[in-house]
């Protein structure tokens, strides 16, 4: 997947899985035709779709969401976690892995650009297996070798980090999962 980011104006999204006749369990919607579910690849939003009855629309296609639809794209509104279709589930962790390879300078600088929330918390601990310790780790290394330039640099400096990427993809995953998570770093809603 080629770099994936949007414009200030312009919003894309990835589609997660692609329904021909609609919901088949006749659900709340609107309608019989056929939708789409797709996440954002800058806000990390998800998004059901009601599709033209001839859109030309697949499974990992990139589309236009924002300022207006795609063609073949009719209207959408944004979806909880819950709310997507098995098969969209399926697809989310390895679209989200894709987006966070493709964009990978946006999110090695969130490892150099975290700051703290509060006295008690910071940016950086609410990543997975990130505690204080190695919090510190990274915010030395960073204060006394400069910036990181990719995530391969990152896992070198620091200490005790590993695929720091990955770590990154599961934050990401559950912050789209949790409705009562209480700090956002890349859903926003």
């Amino acid at each position: 997947m080629s770099d994936s980011s949007s414009t200030e104006d312009e919003e894309y999204a990835v589609v997660l899985d692609f329904l021909a006749h609609g919901r088949s369990n006749g659900g709340r919607g609107y309608g019989d035709g056929p939708l789409a579910y797709a996440v954002s690849t800058d806000r990390f939003v998800l998004y059901e779709l009601s599709l033209e009855a001839d859109a030309d629309i697949s499974i990992l296609d990139r589309v236009r969401i924002r300022p207006d639809f795609e063609e073949g794209i009719e209207r959408g509104h944004v979806v909880d976690y819950d709310d997507l279709s098995d098969g969209a589930r399926s697809e989310l962790d390895y679209v989200v892995e894709d987006v966070v390879e493709a964009n990978e300078q946006r999110f090695v600088d969130f490892y150099n650009d975290a700051q703290p929330i509060s006295l008690r918390l910071h940016q950086l601990n609410l990543l997975p297996g990130i505690g204080d310790k190695l919090r510190d780790n990274i915010l030395d290394e960073r204060k006394r070798n400069g910036p990181f330039e990719s995530f391969e640099d990152i896992e070198e400096r620091v200490d005790g980090l590993h695929n720091p990427e990955e770590i990154i993809v599961e934050r990401i995953l559950d912050e789209m999962r949790e409705d009562d998570l209480k700090y956002q770093n890349f859903v926003q809603a």
